[in-house]
């Protein structure tokens, strides 16, 4: 069985996982280190991200209350301080490489005041408290989980979420095959492995976008809002 439909190149989970924690051990602790040299991106992200959410924050489709958030994949922060500590009165950090970690804590200056908790540890292995959460944002780190480790995530997640809450995946989206990046050992997965993924944690896509004005050399860009 395939650790990831589609890529029968990942044929070890170890290896799999090493290789991206050691890539990203060697990314310095910049905006454009999170951005893979396109820092210059981030504010068209940071508005089309807004957008996006905005719609479950106002008018008639609000559902997610701004009280807590997860920002996943945090880097040093930058979702965080731009996106998410704007609109949530708190919000927790879960990454994966603790130098990232550390550098958040200056990059959200006085804001790092409302971060609650600091999660250091890939997604396959974070743990959440019931019903924590409004909203859980995971930005650009689902290719570096497995098929099922993608969907131990998401019921962790959804387990999480308090009443009305929301996963939005934002993430790149393969037009064929899925894609491996032997660099950074991560898979960028086509719309139909991801809906099977979605389905078979029993998420139900509520709504789902592409990010526009991105330089045309990037993978399309989608966001996905899912509900359980």
């Amino acid at each position: 069985m395939e650790l990831i439909s589609g890529c029968s190149k990942v044929t070890s989970e170890e290896e799999f996982y090493c290789k991206a924690d050691e890539y990203w051990k060697n990314i310095p602790s910049t905006l454009n280190g999170m951005l893979g040299g396109y820092g210059h991106i981030s504010q068209i992200d940071i508005r089309g991200s807004y957008t996006f959410l905005k719609r479950f924050l106002e008018g008639p489709g609000a559902r997610v209350k701004p009280n807590r958030a997860l920002d996943c994949g945090a880097g040093i922060g930058r979702v965080a301080k731009h996106l998410l500590l704007p609109i949530f009165k708190t919000v927790d950090l879960a990454e994966l490489n603790s130098n990232f970690l550390e550098q958040a804590r200056t990059y959200l200056g006085d804001a790092s005041s409302r971060v609650g908790n600091y999660y250091c540890c890939g997604l396959q292995d974070l743990k959440l408290k019931e019903k924590s959460y409004d909203l859980i944002w995971v930005q650009w780190v689902t290719g570096h989980l497995t098929d099922a480790h993608f969907v131990t995530f998401l019921n962790e997640c959804k387990s999480a979420l308090r009443k009305g809450g929301l996963i939005i995946i934002k993430d790149n989206v393969a037009i064929l095959e899925v894609e491996l990046d032997s660099d950074d050992s991560s898979v960028t997965r086509n719309p139909e492995e991801l809906r099977h993924i979605y389905n078979t944690a029993n998420m139900k896509i509520l709504f789902e976008q592409k990010q526009t004005h991105f330089p045309p050399e990037l993978y399309n860009v989608y966001m996905t809002a899912l509900e359980s």
